[in-house]
């Protein structure tokens, strides 16, 4: 594939020097691509390609109009991979996700040829046979894809969106009784609007668990909203847009982040402050275990970003509020908008009081890092 960062070779792996070595070289390359095309917030960036890296999903949730749908389009067109986007409707229902299982009706003793044609372009596989008259297939949905886009995701009613806990949780789809596996890599990108605005259902609490990461992009800066006018990438470059890795390539950068050494002192550090969240009487529920693995795989997947093979206490420090944000709920406190996790990084009080943010923060402050 041209342009593409060969990281595993066609007569096996390469030597884990080589491998290390080339690593950034991949992920650089997968950055750019997804640059080239979204002009704002280059942390956002690099948090997706990190959700990415640590076989996680992604929850993008800002105001319409910042570019939500366009990061999550070009990092699936940076990728030689399979890609869906799925709109996300208040009459939205489970089958028009994950598939449905149809009664195909034999003619003269056999299948006709645009019956099978049509199995055959929608990927359809046999779920039964029939007594004579036909057989059942089962027609696969969106959700059939290594990189799903569900656009304005807390849109659909909670029956909707519990359709693919399974798929985020599994990497299954079970319809009918029989299970099907999701091809790896596969990564859900949900975009969703505050929870303020008309028109939207709160994702359930369990469902928020599952995102690996949950992050905003604000506004752009006044040089990047010029780039925008007067480049308009959604409607050039996003066209024109070749992948930049191979589905290859990401299987090997996300089995490099697994190998990623983490320091017993570290995994301490992430017990211990998982466990003050649980203390904290500001705090309705802590961070749940899902939490802290989180945690600990978007340290690794730091780690290769950077260029190493061994976590440091920074690389968990950083991903901390977007990885656990959206999984503590507060005491009667309203949520600040997840684009305030990203941005303003600066400022000390960046924070409402008694927001999750500002509780994890204070957390991570009372809590000893490892040296």
């Amino acid at each position: 594939m041209p342009g593409s960062v060969r990281i595993l070779g066609r007569s096996g792996p390469q030597p884990l020097q080589e491998e290390a070595r080339r690593m950034p070289d991949a992920i650089q390359m997968l950055r750019e691509s997804v640059c080239k095309v979204y002009l704002g917030n280059r942390r956002a960036v690099d948090r997706a390609i990190c959700t990415l890296l640590a076989r996680g999903h992604l929850l993008i949730e800002d105001v319409p109009g910042v570019g939500k749908t366009v990061l999550a389009t070009a990092l699936a067109r940076s990728i030689d991979c399979s890609f869906s986007r799925i709109q996300l409707t208040p009459d939205l229902l489970p089958t028009d996700i994950l598939g449905v299982t149809v009664f195909v009706r034999d003619h003269a003793g056999g299948t006709s040829n645009g019956s099978a044609a049509a199995s055959a372009s929608a990927g359809a596989g046999a779920a039964g046979s029939g007594g004579g008259g036909g057989r059942f297939e089962f027609r696969r949905g969106p959700i059939f894809a290594n990189v799903v886009l569900a656009d304005e995701i807390n849109r659909t009613p909670p029956r909707t969106q519990t359709a693919l806990l399974e798929a985020m949780a599994e990497g299954t789809v079970t319809v009918d009784g029989r299970t099907y596996p999701l091809e790896r890599p596969f990564m859900i990108i949900a975009t969703q609007n505050p929870y303020d605005f008309e028109g939207t259902y709160p994702l359930p609490e369990n469902q928020l668990d599952r995102f690996f990461m949950r992050i905003g992009l604000g506004y752009p800066s006044a040089e990047e909203e010029i780039n925008v006018l007067s480049q308009r990438p959604a409607e050039h470059a996003l066209q024109q847009l070749a992948p930049a890795l191979s589905v290859q390539d990401v299987r090997a950068l996300q089995d490099r982040v697994d190998h990623v050494k983490m320091d017993r002192t570290l995994t301490e550090y992430i017990v211990a402050f998982a466990a003050s969240t649980r203390k904290r009487s500001e705090l309705q529920v802590g961070l749940s275990p899902r939490g802290s693995l989180a945690l600990a795989q978007a340290a690794r997947a730091t780690a290769v970003m950077s260029g190493r093979d061994y976590v440091i206490p920074e690389d968990i420090t950083e991903n901390v509020l977007a990885v656990c944000a959206h999984r503590v709920q507060t005491r009667g406190y309203t949520p600040v908008h997840a684009a305030a996790i990203d941005h303003s990084e600066d400022a000390d009080d960046r924070f409402p009081p008694g927001s999750p943010q500002a509780i994890l923060m204070s957390v991570l402050e009372s809590v000893a890092s490892p040296v």
